[in-house]
């Protein structure tokens, strides 16, 4: 029985199985590549996607789980926070290998959504779990440091 699944504000039907990883839904079945697999365990964040606005690592939640939620993926990532972080990510030049980007740009725009103007412990604490191999973590908050600076409304 085909599941439905709303992805980037689309309705998706998909064949696959109810306790198929979200992960797995995304990249095999829908091809949105740009959600990364990374240790399979919900430990390193390469694959945090939006469930509903919340990130979550979707290598181990069941698209059964999803119900009538909506998913977003860094495919469809909008907004000015996300492209704010995106900015800020060039502009501090972050990437390294590339490969944990997705899920920290996600974990970012989460954060900045919540906390327009998040302090270092703030960053900390939402940034916690997003492993970077290449260990950019210093130019990861400074980037999150601009971009809510460049969404901050004047007063």
């Amino acid at each position: 029985m085909p599941i439905e699944l709303k992805v980037n504000g689309r309705i998706a039907r998909v064949d696959d199985d109810g306790d198929t990883p979200l992960l797995w839904v995304l990249r095999d079945t829908l091809g949105l590549t740009g959600t990364k697999y990374g240790c399979g365990i919900a430990q390193c964040g390469a694959c945090t996607v939006h469930i509903d606005g919340q990130p979550v690592r979707s290598c181990a939640f069941p698209i059964d789980a999803v119900g009538a939620s909506a998913i977003t993926t860094i495919e469809g990532a909008v907004g000015p926070e996300a492209d704010a972080i995106r900015a800020a990510w060039v502009a501090r030049d972050v990437p390294q290998c590339g490969f944990c980007q997705s899920g920290q740009i996600m974990s970012a725009i989460a954060l900045l959504r919540t906390a327009p103007q998040p302090t270092d412990a703030d960053i900390d604490r939402a940034m916690g779990g997003n492993l970077c191999r290449c260990a950019t973590y210093n130019r990861i908050r400074a980037a999150i440091h601009d971009a809510a600076r460049a969404t901050a409304t004047p007063t």
